[in-house]
């Protein structure tokens, strides 16, 4: 039967030849001898484009190559899940999965978490700590003449020196630590085909030593245009020189054309090859067009994986994102160039997802890593080789930025078409600063306008997250975020069309606390503004620091790696409970400690402007037995807190010549 002949929900089931192998049974079924590559992933098997192990397996079975897969190996008993598949012919594959295992399992105060996303029932414990290293070092100590090439997101952003803040120090690269042949960093797909292709011809793993976007042990010699970072071992002793390896690593991963860098480890040179230039729409077409079942594998069967349910209806229209926040880590996985996909993939993936036997017909997420940046980039192509720009919206956005929103509509409108589709929405993160941009082209003006009118008319499942961080201008600068005002005018955009077209949808605006240079005055008027907009806050969290973001960095050295300025930040568990309380000022439990700490703070006008019926006692009584506890203790957290900042002296580093 034809796509076109099918009805929504026909799909038939699925046999387990129609997946990628997990055990020997399933490699005997397809008529096998033994895999060419073996995959061991951190997450459980779903046959989906969101999942790194999924996707990078299909690339290289489409391009005629024997893989398996061996997701959450067990490696406490007697690595029975490490040998079962045998050696293959070319390499293995290592990833701890969708995401950094230390964030996966640990909460922004370092307590554990109980559950896993990205795990059958979202069950905890089947995946170790730093799955990279541990499974490498198994792989390499039971096959040591496989070359083993590690990758996913834990590799790549631990792909140099980087801070740990679940242990507290400076890493060297994951490299040194797992012991792999090489590293696959930021998308694998193109990198992964070509080392297949290599060995497969005869190379050796230490022969491939020009493959774009890996990282190696080299005994060569740097080049004039190449970058030679600080040492490992000088950067923990000088958290200047860290901050300054930062800057250069940040700026090549996103250059259209990076430079090759270096940096030293216990006396042996990493050799970082740049990043592949943005994919084109042929080449990323080819990675979402591949014959994905779009399900997890049948050993999941009955079972529920959070992650999978979460996207299982979703669509994906591009990667990349050139907003580069400080604290995130899009662009130093994909790169800060947009690669779209064409309208033609985007609809024959729509078509798929309504013959999925339990598709109702809503689409639960047309977006990208920030939702609107579809088929956007540079007007002058020539402009973007030569910027180093982290960021093409802070501190003002680009002039040579196209912002049209039209190609995005236009994919809107097409999917809505389709037969068996009720509606489409959007679900990622939009970036109504980019929406909002000032246009010099008054036709791209009237549609960026209507865009944010269709999103909020027609693609808004009842609430709309938008993230504007914080209301501080001095935070949101470091942050690279745009000014509280614009989320003001937008706040004013939604009520208006929600009003006009009689809906009652909600704003979900998204808030991080203790961020670099965020103090607890800073948060007390964050608390006064948002209640000011009539917003309870849900959608919070605590600055968690991540390997590979400009923020982390600067909690790491107290230095912005921009300026050279110090940086206040909170690090202990109480400064960052005392940021975090703010939240929630409406809640009756968090009242008097609010109140206690805006005395100490001496801002009375915030206590007025939060709690405008304040007892007389909180008011008149500042020095009750109490109070002059709570002072105490919190005169000794302020203390800490100026303790606890990083003292460094300023040395350059060095560029190869």
């Amino acid at each position: 039967m034809s796509d076109s002949n099918k009805t929504p929900g026909s799909v038939p089931p699925f046999k387990r030849t129609d997946f990628l192998p997990t055990t020997a049974d399933e490699i005997k079924a397809l008529g096998w001898d033994r895999p060419d590559i073996i995959i061991f992933s951190g997450d459980a098997y779903v046959d989906h484009p969101s999942f790194g192990a999924a996707v990078i397996g299909r690339t290289l079975r489409a391009a005629g190559y024997r893989v398996a897969i061996v997701p959450q190996p067990n490696w406490r008993d007697d690595l029975r899940d490490f040998r079962k598949l045998g050696a293959p012919r070319l390499f293995f594959g290592v990833s701890a999965g969708a995401m950094d295992s230390m964030v996966n399992h640990y909460t922004a105060n370092r307590r554990l978490r109980h559950d896993d996303a990205y795990t059958p029932g979202g069950r905890h414990g089947m995946r170790p700590d730093y799955p990279t290293i541990v499974y490498t070092k198994i792989l390499k100590e039971l096959y040591p003449d496989v070359p083993v090439i590690a990758g996913g997101i834990e590799a790549s952003l631990r792909r140099v020196a980087h801070y740990d803040y679940w242990q507290d120090k400076l890493r060297p690269s994951i490299l040194a630590d797992c012991g792999a042949d090489m590293i696959s960093y930021g998308m694998g797909e193109k990198t992964m085909r070509l080392i297949a292709d290599r060995l497969a011809a005869g190379e050796k793993i230490e022969e491939l030593t020009d493959i774009p976007q890996t990282l190696f042990f080299s005994d060569g010699i740097p080049g004039q245009s190449d970058i030679v970072l600080h040492s490992f071992e000088e950067c923990l002793k000088d958290k200047r020189k860290q901050s300054e390896n930062f800057r250069h690593v940040e700026e090549e991963s996103n250059r259209v054309e990076g430079a090759v860098i270096w940096q030293s480890t216990a006396g042996r040179m990493i050799r970082i090859n740049p990043m592949w230039p943005p994919m084109s729409p042929g080449e990323i077409d080819t990675s979402f067009d591949l014959p994905y079942t779009r399900v997890p594998h049948p050993r999941y069967k009955g079972k529920v994986i959070p992650a999978y349910e979460m996207i299982r209806h979703s669509i994906n229209l591009h990667r990349g994102c050139f907003g580069g926040c400080a604290f995130c880590t899009i662009s130093a996985h994909q790169g800060k160039f947009i690669a779209s996909r064409s309208k033609e993939s985007i609809l024959r993936e729509a078509r798929a997802v309504t013959q999925m036997e339990d598709f109702k017909g809503y689409i639960s997420d047309l977006g990208g890593p920030s939702a609107n940046m579809y088929a956007m980039g540079g007007r002058d192509r020539n402009i973007c080789a030569r910027c180093r720009r982290p960021s093409c919206l802070h501190p003002a956005p680009c002039p040579n930025l196209n912002t049209d929103h039209a190609p995005l509509l236009d994919i809107y409108h097409a999917v809505d078409a389709l037969p068996g589709i009720k509606k489409s929405f959007v679900g990622s993160g939009v970036r109504y600063d980019l929406a909002m941009a000032p246009c010099a082209d008054s036709g791209t003006a009237a549609t960026n306008r209507r865009y944010m009118r269709e999103l909020i008319e027609h693609h808004v499942s009842g609430r709309l997250k938008v993230a504007p961080e914080h209301t501080s201008d001095s935070v949101l600068n470091i942050m690279r975020k745009p000014s509280f005002e614009q989320f003001r005018e937008f706040k004013r955009i939604f009520d208006d069309v929600n009003r006009r077209a009689g809906l009652r949808q909600q704003l979900i605006p998204y808030f991080i606390s203790s961020h670099p240079g965020c103090t607890e005055e800073d948060m007390a008027q964050l608390a006064v503004i948002t209640k000011g907009l009539d917003f309870h806050l849900e959608q919070v969290q605590d600055f968690t620091p991540t390997p590979m973001t400009v923020a982390t960095e600067i909690y790491y050295t107290g230095i912005h790696p921009y300026t050279g300025e110090r940086v206040y930040t909170a690090r202990t568990e109480q400064q960052k409970l005392a940021q975090r309380r703010f939240f929630f000022w409406y809640k009756p439990e968090a009242r008097r400690e609010i109140i206690d700490e805006l005395r100490r703070l001496h801002r009375p006008d915030l206590i007025s402007a939060l709690y405008p019926d304040n007892p007389k006692y909180f008011n008149n009584n500042p020095k009750s037995k109490k109070h002059r506890h709570d002072e105490s203790k919190d005169s000794r957290v302020s203390r800490s807190a100026d303790t606890g900042r990083s003292r460094s002296g300023l040395q350059g580093s060095r560029r190869k010549r």
